[in-house]
């Protein structure tokens, strides 16, 4: 019994451990210390976890992301030369880029001087870092900093980062969506009756209460466990950009996620059950007679075997999710589902006396049924307009994806009232609070999406659509239509540029809200050479969600929008399967492979020039491609993005 219990905490371990490695490995603290009257020297000072390295500050070109640090200008303080390394780097040979690079392990001390009259100031900035092990790297990080010199007279001090990253923010967000999932995954047929079950299976081993407590929660932690291991080995093996690239476009996991969550809805409407293999479950169930820490473990794992005709659909919706988001988001989603699911078998095991509170099993399971099979209808057009954008169809335009959504989400307003039984329904004679509230939610959606048909943003829901198409908007912005043969663009209405060539593929991408660019990258910086504009590379993807909440809540401000009319904006899909011209072929110098479509060729030099293959990712650079000032992902906050493009705009104008 000992050896089963030591074998699921040595699997935790594993996990925490697994979980630590796939998280930035650095963590930085931040201090100063005064050297005489007026100068003081800013101290960065980075920890790196063992098996990991971040780069020198002098790395050769076409090499790795090389650690910087950017000060924000002051009139309390001046800068007195550059940034240099304190902490001797190493010299070691890095087989992706083909020579010596130096390199930083374990410990990594960074300073810069500073000149000050002040006694108190402030300084801010960002150290821009990228962390690597001998077989991956993870995309470049920004440590935001705001060091206090001063006050009370301290000569040094130190202070941990501060913040929290913008990854991990959406982190969290994904673990709660994912926790609520396990928690509805409860409340399904399949799985809300075997809760009793399960209570008078504890009830029967245990002869003392706390050894209730102690089966009820290693019951408990074996659901997360196996819950968690599918998370844990995508995170781990999955997570390449391949891999992830063809999951999120290739016409063939979409089409079978489609047909996957049809049939699963055709399923939950009553037409037929999807149970899995009946010799799986009697084996694990067998070993439940055996006893000890072992049944237990059994039981966990059979609860998860019977309950997956209900949460099959909804893990599976979640790892798709998941393995589009980066490397950490299958391994969190799927704890924090399993959490959640296992949270009410173990409470109620350890308390039975509480299941005389739950209502008792009924019609309302059903419905909960039906309703979650009218949503996997509705997330199942999300797989087919990524085929149709992706290898350019044009089919299912914004219009028709909201029609039909319109018309799903009615029709579940429609039965949550009652009006609409299927075979295994209850009458509903009256409505309780719940539903009352459910059914106002749902129509409430509905009238949200009615002003969408007519061009509205519906920021709300913006990853879900498809792109809007040139016509007007409520708001008065109008896509702009594709450049007609030989014609020349105009980046800025007001500022005709005859000089710049009709851009490439514009037949097939389009900006919104009036905006014109370019979507190849030789010919954009190009044209920004010869109108003397600098340039804003958008890299970008046709099943890329939050490409389009950008565009939807940031890019849709008029702020925004008058400040990228002062950019060359060059769009770049990195998931486009359009195959080029054979003339137009590339090896890349990243993995030595031959790129023959649009997306492979963008996909090479976003990694190449900003060693990351994340989307989007915007940069602004000077008519060379180099980067101007840091570059940004998802900044859903206007005032934010602003500053930056003003940065980049300011930085750029200093230089002519």
């Amino acid at each position: 019994m000992q050896r089963y219990l030591l074998f699921l905490i040595i699997m935790l371990l594993f996990f925490s451990d697994s979980i630590a490695q796939i998280q930035d490995p650095v963590s930085w603290e931040f201090g100063y210390e005064k050297k005489d009257k007026n100068h003081y020297e800013i101290i960065f000072t980075a920890s790196i976890n063992e098996g990991s390295h971040i780069y020198s500050m002098n790395i050769p070109e076409n090499g790795p992301v090389p650690t910087s640090i950017t000060i924000e200008p002051s009139p309390f303080f001046e800068l007195d030369g550059r940034a240099y390394e304190v902490t001797r780097p190493e010299e070691k040979y890095d087989e992706a880029f083909g020579y010596k690079i130096n390199t930083f392990s374990g410990k990594a001390e960074f300073r810069q001087k500073i000149v000050s009259s002040s006694e108190n100031f402030t300084v801010k900035g960002v150290v821009t870092y990228m962390s690597c092990t001998d077989n991956t790297c993870l995309p470049p990080a920004d440590e935001e900093f705001e060091i206090k010199v001063g006050g009370g007279g301290n000569d040094t001090a130190m202070v941990s980062a501060p913040g929290v990253s913008e990854s991990n923010k959406g982190l969290i967000g994904f673990f709660l969506a994912s926790f609520l999932l396990g928690l509805l995954g409860v409340l399904t047929p399949c799985v809300y009756p075997m809760i009793p079950m399960t209570v008078a299976f504890f009830t029967r081993i245990s002869e003392k209460k706390s050894d209730t407590v102690l089966n009820a929660l290693f019951y408990g932690i074996s659901i997360v466990i196996i819950y968690t291991l599918p998370g844990l080995i995508i995170s781990l093996t999955g997570a390449g950009a391949g891999i992830v690239n063809a999951l999120s476009t290739h016409w063939i996991p979409n089409i079978l996620f489609f047909i996957l969550f049809v049939v699963f809805a055709i399923s939950f409407f009553g037409a037929f059950e999807i149970i899995l293999p009946g010799s799986w479950i009697n084996k694990t169930d067998s070993k439940v007679d055996r006893g000890g820490l072992l049944a237990i473990f059994f039981l966990a794992l059979t609860t998860v075997l019977v309950s997956f005709s209900c949460t099959g659909p909804i893990v599976g919706s979640l790892l798709v999710e998941a393995v589009r988001g980066g490397v950490l988001r299958p391994v969190t989603g799927m704890f924090a589902f399993g959490l959640a699911f296992a949270i009410p078998f173990t409470l109620f095991a350890v308390f039975p006396a509480a299941l005389n509170k739950l209502p008792k099993s009924g019609g309302w399971l059903n419905s909960v049924k039906v309703v979650l099979a009218f949503l996997m209808l509705a997330f199942s057009m999300k797989f087919l307009t990524i085929i149709d954008s992706v290898y350019g169809f044009n089919i299912i335009s914004r219009e028709l994806f909201l029609a039909v959504w319109i018309v799903i989400f009615s029709l579940t307003g429609l039965y949550l009232m009652g009006k609409i039984r299927f075979a295994h329904d209850s009458e509903v004679p009256h409505y309780g609070i719940f539903r009352l509230f459910l059914i106002i939610v749902v129509f409430s959606f509905v009238v949200y999406m009615i002003p969408g048909l007519f061009g509205a943003e519906l920021k709300g829901i913006a990853s879900f659509l498809p792109p809007k198409k040139q016509h007007m908007t409520i708001t008065g912005y109008e896509s702009a239509p594709p450049a007609s043969q030989g014609s020349t663009i105009s980046l800025n209405p007001l500022v005709p540029l005859s000089d710049c060539e009709q851009p490439k593929y514009a037949d097939k991408f389009s900006l919104p809200y009036g905006l014109s660019g370019y979507f190849d990258y030789n010919q954009g910086l190009k044209c920004a050479g010869e109108t003397g504009k600098p340039v804003l590379l958008d890299f970008k993807g046709h099943a890329c969600s939050n490409c389009k909440l950008m565009e939807a809540k940031v890019w849709s401000d008029p702020r925004v929008i008058e400040r990228l009319r002062k950019f060359v904006i060059i769009a770049l899909y990195t998931d486009d399967r359009t195959t080029l011209p054979e003339n137009e072929w590339i090896t890349s110098e990243v993995d030595g492979k031959v790129k023959k479509t649009i997306g492979r060729l963008n996909e090479d030099i976003q990694i190449r020039k900003f060693k990351t293959n994340a989307i989007p990712l915007y940069v602004i650079t000077d008519h060379e491609g180099n980067s101007l000032n840091r570059p940004v992902s998802s900044v859903t906050n206007v005032e934010e993005y602003i500053k930056w493009l003003d940065e980049g705009f300011a930085i750029f104008n200093s230089g002519k």
